[in-house]
């Protein structure tokens, strides 16, 4: 698991070595955030930057839209929240989602965006993150990814598994 500051992680993982992570998962919950608010890795994710770095290790991003407090108590909620995955290999997510099982959440709250390149947005929404702990108060919440009744939408969507342009 990489729990590492954001702006060190790749640094850290060096430490390692690349053949001692060589096919090796890599549960990466860390966003890069800067003195100022903003992040370190503003053009791409902090688990892309580690994909690249360590190419023979199987990355997987989850667990870093929610605090660490609610990551180990999701029935700490009042509601179910949604957990992201992003990642190249589908077998390592499958063991991810294993372990995130673990801890507590419901399979279907779990949601595969797909690729590594995914992790931006998982990343990204750190900033809006933020924005709503300081409005709540708190950092013990969760978001949902709520899709429309299969009665009421009336648009088309997109296929299943496929982003927006």
């Amino acid at each position: 698991m990489n729990a590492t500051p954001g702006t060190a992680s790749v640094a850290l993982l060096r430490t390692i070595g690349a053949p001692a992570l060589a096919g090796k998962i890599v549960l990466d919950v860390g966003v890069g955030f800067l003195e100022d608010g903003s992040l370190w890795h503003p053009d791409v994710s902090l688990g892309e930057e580690i994909q690249r770095a360590f190419p023979e290790t199987r990355v997987v991003k989850t667990l870093c839209t929610i605090d660490r407090k609610v990551m180990v108590a999701p029935e700490s909620l009042e509601g179910p929240a949604t957990v992201f995955l992003s990642g190249e290999d589908a077998e390592a997510k499958t063991v991810v989602r294993g372990l995130v099982t673990d801890l507590g959440w419901a399979d279907d709250a779990l949601l595969d965006l797909g690729g590594i390149d995914t992790a931006r947005g998982q990343e990204h929404f750190a900033l809006l993150f933020m924005g709503i702990a300081t409005a709540t108060g708190t950092y013990e919440f969760g978001i949902r990814v709520v899709l429309p009744s299969a009665a009421g939408s009336g648009s088309q969507g997109l296929p299943r598994g496929q982003g927006a342009p």
